[in-house]
């Protein structure tokens, strides 16, 4: 009766764990950053994930490089589709918890900006998408 149960408590972990698995969303985000500026650890790039196109209340997650080109992976993206942005912090004093600062270059992923391209994932699978921005859409 013990093995028993224990079988039974291990294959409901095992299905507990698979669902949740499946359930996630994982969007990757390939960066690069053309515009002039200098990208380190103080002047970031940040990468926000939003649930809606209008980019209304704070972002479903945010992300940082300090680099000119790199990656950022959202993983658990809970709405499909989901729209991703960038900001580039001039300052090096913006913590990306309220609007970028004037100055801040702008980027979003879609083939006509400032139209946000959506980007639909299924749960359990990972959407791959590049965006390149540069310092022609800044904050005034």
């Amino acid at each position: 009766m013990t093995k028993r149960l224990y079988a039974l408590v291990g294959a409901l972990l095992l299905a507990t764990a698979f669902a949740v698995a499946q359930s996630g969303r994982t969007i990757q985000v390939d960066i690069t950053y053309a515009g002039s500026g200098t990208v380190d650890a103080t002047h970031k790039i940040y990468v926000a994930v939003w649930d809606s196109a209008n980019f209304d209340g704070p972002p479903a997650d945010i992300q940082s490089l300090d680099s000119k080109t790199g990656t950022v992976t959202f993983k658990n993206v809970q709405a499909a589709p989901a729209y991703v942005s960038t900001a580039y912090d001039p300052t090096g004093k913006w913590d990306a918890q309220s609007s970028p600062p004037s100055g801040s270059s702008l980027g979003i992923y879609g083939s006509k900006p400032p139209t946000p391209e959506p980007i639909n994932v299924e749960p359990g699978k990972t959407a791959k998408v590049k965006l390149t921005f540069d310092d022609s859409n800044k904050v005034p």
